[in-house]
């Protein structure tokens, strides 16, 4: 009996230590937010912030117990910088994708909002996500071109949702082509994925592990995407969403 209570002190404390160790990390990345510049647009990507962001929200997606089905994301060209487009269903599907695709070192383009998100919001500034209003054309054209920029400077690949923000029934919305002007501008290629679970998190968190599938569906090259207009590229890239969407292995 002696021995098993030490043993259950053993690992209450090391589960103490870990708590205790988590804590301390994500309370030093707060601390290190405050170094940012809110008022400034970053166009060079930090590796200690990129580090920091992709290291926490992989602590955090353990925590909300989320597991992944990565399916041939293998088929990503290495060694370039790229346009990912994908379907949105939930507030989870950037910190899931910035986190998998972190050797790509994706900058989302995002509203407005979620850049005052506590110390989130000015660490994704400093790596080089940047904010865009669809409300207002001229404003909505320079976040493209920033976006195109970096791509060109090989800073970043970026990361954007076409249907301009989440659907709540899971059904893919009407695509803003717009946004794929980044790529034609950059001449790089544009990335298919689709995501899905993600709109499940919130209903099984504490109770229940959640599966996220993140999926390759098909690419556009460079010269394809300079020489074809941007409505053929979005409408050829939501087929390919719907066709892959059509049958979701994770809905339950």
């Amino acid at each position: 009996m002696k021995y098993l209570l030490w043993a259950l002190y053993g690992i209450l404390g090391l589960i103490g230590a870990l708590v205790a160790a988590v804590i301390l990390y994500f309370l030093f990345t707060f601390v290190c937010s405050f170094f940012i510049d809110t008022k400034k647009e970053y166009n060079q990507d930090s590796k200690f912030y990129r580090f920091l962001l992709t290291s926490t929200t992989g602590i955090g997606m353990k925590i909300m117990r989320i597991r992944y089905d990565l399916v041939d994301l293998d088929k990503i060209p290495e060694g370039k910088q790229m346009l990912f487009i994908c379907n949105h269903r939930s507030n989870f599907d950037p910190l899931v994708s910035w986190h998998i695709l972190r050797k790509h070192y994706p900058a989302f383009i995002s509203k407005e909002s979620n850049f005052k998100v506590p110390f989130y919001g000015r660490i994704i500034r400093r790596c080089c996500f940047m904010s865009i209003d669809r409300e207002n054309p001229r404003k909505a054209m320079l976040t493209i071109d920033r976006a195109s920029k970096l791509l060109q400077a090989d800073e970043t690949s970026i990361a954007v949702y076409p249907e301009g923000t989440r659907s709540k029934s899971a059904e893919l919305l009407p695509f803003h082509n717009g946004v794929l002007k980044i790529a034609q501008k950059a001449n790089v290629p544009v990335i298919v994925l689709t995501i899905q679970g993600t709109e499940l998190v919130g209903k099984r968190y504490p109770w229940r592990s959640t599966k996220v599938r993140l999926k390759y569906v098909g690419a556009f090259d460079a010269e394809r995407v300079k020489l074809s207009k941007t409505s053929i590229i979005a409408d050829e890239a939501r087929e390919m969403m719907i066709k892959d969407l059509e049958n979701d292995p994770l809905k339950q």
